[in-house]
């Protein structure tokens, strides 16, 4: 130990040792020594030369200090001391090396340090750069290393835990896909970092917050997984404890951490919808009326609010996702909220402009959003609706260029898809509702577009285009409207002042936005080329600049103005004579060329700017100059160019040739739609059809279930009757012992006469329906009978006319079967009645003598009554049951009638078709027939021509009857 402080302290005497022997002896030291104390000691030393000797440290003591890791994880200290010194090999942030721990060995100087980080060496930087990142491969070449540390973030001591952090964050820094992989498949490791936020350490929490930040970068995965670890809550109550937008530095991280796990990420956006999330947002809004004396710190703040905003409703977002943010924000009252902020004064230029950018893609395609925002109005008096405020501003050539461009990012945002304001907008121009005493949208537009600003005539004329996109009411209600060019002198269209203003050579940018707007207007509307064809003097212009060889901005003009003559020709309804299609087309080649026409034509889209703007609705320029292209306006180049080279290079024959094919596919597809409404109707049809299946296939369960029951009833019935066939037959056999008993007797026959009764005119009711279910069943049948007869009959075939035999022969069976069933009913009716004439005569043997004649007269008439009645109830039960036979018999000779007819018609079909072959078979045969005929015939023509003799069928058929007559002389000789 006094070694190693002398070697450390420069106490030891002699020649002072190099650092990388230092170091060595150092490593040797950690890796052989017993003690715990003296390791530590060893490690505390390596730290202190870390930063100053970082290469060395790192090539000779990584592998040590890992192996520290792994085996003293009992004392904290030394594990503190460990992972400080893993950080400053591995660390790049030269602002974080400049803190130094408080038990550092050899300081260096502050002086030196500071000057050394103001003034760094980019060569030299570099190389701290690549040594990091090495240093960090060396580290996660095993994984075992990342989840080794993930596991020592567990441990609740101060010393352990953030240096754990810090050392996890610059290795994301440095290799952050290779980290992010290893943490993925770790088991808990997203959780083990999430429960930093809960740390109820400040700074342990705000480096967790950073670590989290350099975890969720482009890995889609992981930010799900934070996202359902309750990141969303958890960062929205640490914003909302720092003050949101009037917090500090942490705010921002947590900021920016929520814009890491939602840009680009559809799941979580969805969630933090779900989750009733943006509503939460709504208080960052609220500003005061005093809003002098920022802090950078809230503009920051508010900056990347507003930018939290603008992720949830880019443009690039599915437009459902969008849809449903959109309606959230509006009916929470966040939109409301920064229009308030758009109207408040005192807002820096910046929050400004980033609130017209977020305001705008917030109403973006909405409905309710654009009329909600259309009705707001600046707090000025008098009152003026904020559109109009706005297009002041966009106007005003000595606002910035970025809130210029904002503005006008806002007016096409709230026309986006909303027919209703683009009415409202040009309802300003036309002449009866110009209200002098008012500054309107449309005269805004119209100052804006005449005016000696470049920039302002191009953001004028964007606007206007945008008042008139996918609108033809609006592009010819634009046509009405009428400019005073000057006094004493007649009102020109606006249309005819474009074309006058580009005629006279003013500024690219200027010229290109008009022809921007006209290529718009006239675009889908044959009637407003028909306006800009009457001018004699538009054609004439816009050849001469096509045909001119100029120079590089030019050559753009020139592109536009084909463009905008090829619209003409495309969208030309021939109504002015001088200037129908076959004449402008005739008119490009002799003065231009169809060839120079197409390649001036392409290269609007070849150029750098078009391809900037076609990426993203917004328009962001770096510099006024470059501001020539709209976002919409590429789309209806790509949309028109290949059209517009179609046509030019058409023949009017070719064109009446498509006309015709457009007739037929429009007669075509009437066919289809007519097709489509019949095969709906089949449709209802058929669902209808199996509607009523479904109902008669649970009716008929129904009456199945009926049946069964029915069944029952009989079986319980049959059971009765053979009990009380027996107590008939004990009665007879055992002695009557007095009236006493006698009367006993009769009195429980009566009870069961009574009951006997109800179950006849139960059965009666029964008997009816079966009666009449039967008579059903036996029309059926007989239906059957004869579409079998008639089957049998058209059936061709001893196959079919056997099988409907013994069909008829299975109904006689059936027949037979039903009438000796009633040959047995009628037996069993004639043995109930000998056994009812035998009880009554053993009655009448067991009544005492001595009784008087009036108990006799009773006795007898209950007998005769019980006679009766039984009779009655045995006629009936047997009834009962032969009918409910007969069904039984009846349905199951339909269910093998109904097949056999099934079958009969199948190998009817069959046998139709075999026939039909045959037929086909012999026609086939007879043409070959007369084909042989028609050789045979010209051959012999052929034979005859050549002097052969050739006997006709006729003379064969002639020679053929003597030779039998000759026959038949002889047999008579």
């Amino acid at each position: 130990m006094n070694f190693l402080r002398g070697v450390i302290a420069g106490q030891a005497a002699g020649p002072q040792p190099s650092g990388a022997e230092t170091i060595q002896k150092l490593c040797d030291r950690v890796a052989s020594s017993t003690l715990l104390e003296d390791r530590r000691d060893a490690v505390r030393a390596l730290k202190s030369l870390s930063k100053k000797y970082r290469m060395e440290v790192g090539t000779q003591a990584m592998d040590h200090l890992i192996n520290i890791l792994q085996t003293d994880r009992s004392d904290s200290e030394i594990l503190g001391y460990a992972l400080d010194t893993l950080y400053n090999i591995i660390c790049n942030d030269e602002e974080e090396e400049q803190d130094e721990s408080e038990d550092a060995v050899t300081p260096l100087p502050v002086s030196g340090k500071h000057k050394n980080v103001s003034a760094p060496d980019e060569n030299a930087q570099k190389q701290a750069d690549d040594l990091g990142a090495q240093f960090t491969d060396t580290f996660i070449q095993e994984p075992e290393h990342v989840t080794l540390l993930l596991s020592l973030l567990e441990e609740f001591d101060f010393h352990v835990r953030w240096p754990g952090v810090k050392l996890l964050t610059a290795l994301l820094k440095n290799q952050c896909t290779q980290v992010q992989g290893v943490i993925l498949v770790s088991p808990m490791g997203v959780s083990r970092l999430m429960d930093l936020l809960a740390d109820s350490r400040e700074v342990i929490r705000n480096d967790g917050l950073l670590l989290l930040q350099q975890l969720t970068k482009s890995n889609a995965a992981i930010q799900k997984i934070v996202a359902f670890e309750s990141a969303f809550e958890r960062l929205l109550d640490i914003i909302t404890e720092e003050g949101s937008s009037d917090g500090g530095i942490v705010v921002e991280d947590c900021l920016l951490l929520l814009l890491n796990l939602l840009k680009n990420n559809s799941s979580n956006q969805n969630f933090f919808k779900e989750g009733s999330y943006i509503q939460r947002m709504k208080p960052w809004f609220e500003v005061g009326d005093d809003n002098s004396g920022w802090s950078a710190q809230k503009v920051t703040n508010l900056h990347l609010m507003l930018q939290l905003v603008r992720v949830m409703v880019s443009p690039v977002n599915s437009p459902g996702a969008t849809a449903s943010c959109q309606k959230s924000m509006y009916q929470c009252g966040l939109l409301q909220q920064l229009c308030t902020i758009l109207m408040a004064t005192g807002v820096p230029a910046d929050i400004l402009t980033e609130t017209i950018n977020t305001v705008s893609e917030v109403i973006r395609g909405s409905q309710v959003n654009q009329d909600y925002f259309a009705s707001v109005n600046a707090p000025s008096n008098p009152p003026r609706p904020a559109i109009v405020v706005l297009l002041m501003s966009m106007v005003n050539e000595r606002q910035p260029f970025v809130l210029r461009c904002a503005v006008l990012y806002c007016f096409q945002c709230f026309l986006y898809k909303n027919q209703k304001g683009q009415g409202e907008i040009v309802a300003t121009l036309l002449p009866s509702t110009i209200d002098a005493n008012s500054i309107s949208a449309g005269q805004l537009l119209c100052g804006g577009l005449f005016s000696a600003d470049s920039l302002s005539n191009w953001c004028a004329a964007v606007a206007l285009a945008h008042a008139l996109q996918d609108n033809l009411t609006q592009k010819e209600q634009l046509l009405r409207v009428q400019l005073a060019t000057s006094l004493g002198k007649p009102p020109v269209s606006l249309l005819q002042q474009c074309t006058n203003i580009l005629s006279q050579g003013s500024k690219v940018q200027t010229r290109v936005g008009l022809l921007m707007l006209l290529c718009t207007w006239i675009s889908n509307c044959p009637i407003a080329v028909t306006h800009f064809l009457h001018n004699q003097e538009n054609v004439p212009f816009l050849t001469a600049q096509i045909s001119e060889n100029l120079g590089e901005d030019e050559r753009l003009v020139q592109g536009l103005c084909a463009l905008l003559l090829g619209i003409c020709i495309y969208y030309n309804d021939n109504s002015l004579e001088n200037y129908t299609k076959d004449k402008l087309k005739q008119l490009i080649e002799k003065r231009i060329g169809k060839e120079n026409f197409v390649e001036k034509l392409c290269f609007i889209t070849k150029h750098e700017l078009y391809s900037r703007a076609a990426q993203k609705p917004q328009p962001v320029f770096p510099s006024p100059e470059q501001m020539l292209f709209d976002h919409e306006f590429t789309k209806l180049v790509k949309e028109l160019e290949g059209v517009i080279t179609k046509a030019v290079h058409k023949s009017s024959e070719e064109e009446k040739k498509e006309e015709e094919v457009k007739k037929t596919i429009e007669q075509h597809d009437n066919i289809v739609t007519q097709y489509k409404e019949l095969i709906r109707e089949q449709d209802a049809q058929i669902k209808e059809l199996k509607e009523q299946v479904d109902s008669m296939s649970s009716q008929n369960e129904q009456m199945q279930s009926t049946v069964t029951q029915q069944l029952s009833t009989i079986q319980q019935h049959k059971d009765q009757y053979n009990i009380l066939k027996l107590k008939l037959g004990k009665e007879n056999q055992s002695p009557s012992n007095g009236q006493g008993d006698g009367s006993q007797v009769n009195g429980l026959q009566t009870e069961e006469l009574t009951q006997l009764r109800e179950e006849v005119e139960e059965l009666r009711k029964q008997q009816t329906l079966l009666q009449t279910q039967l008579g059903d069943k036996d029309a059926l049948i007989n239906s059957l009978k004869s579409e079998a007869a008639q089957a049998a009959q058209t059936a061709e075939g001893s196959a079919g006319g056997s099988e409907t035999t013994e069909l008829l022969k299975e109904l006689e069976a059936l027949r037979s079967q039903v009438q000796s069933k009633s040959s047995e009913i009628n037996q069993l009716k004639t043995e109930r009645q000998e056994l009812v004439r035998r009880a009554e005569a053993g009655s009448s043997d067991t009544v005492p003598s001595s009784d008087s004649s009036i108990d006799t007269a009773k006795m007898a008439e209950l007998e005769s009554r019980l006679a009766a009645q039984t009779t009655e109830t045995e006629r009936l039960k047997g009834e009962t049951k032969g009918l409910s036979e007969s069904r039984a018999d009846l349905e199951q000779q339909l269910a093998s009638a109904t097949s056999t007819v099934a079958i009969l018609q199948t190998e009817k079909a069959k046998l139709q078709t075999d026939v039909q072959e045959s037929k086909k078979e012999q026609d086939d045969l007879l043409m070959l027939l007369a084909d042989q005929d028609q050789k045979i015939h010209s051959l012999k023509q052929r034979l005859k021509g050549l002097g052969e003799t050739v006997e006709d069928e006729d003379d064969l058929d002639a020679r053929d009857q003597t030779d039998e007559e000759e026959e038949e002389d002889e047999e008579e000789d």
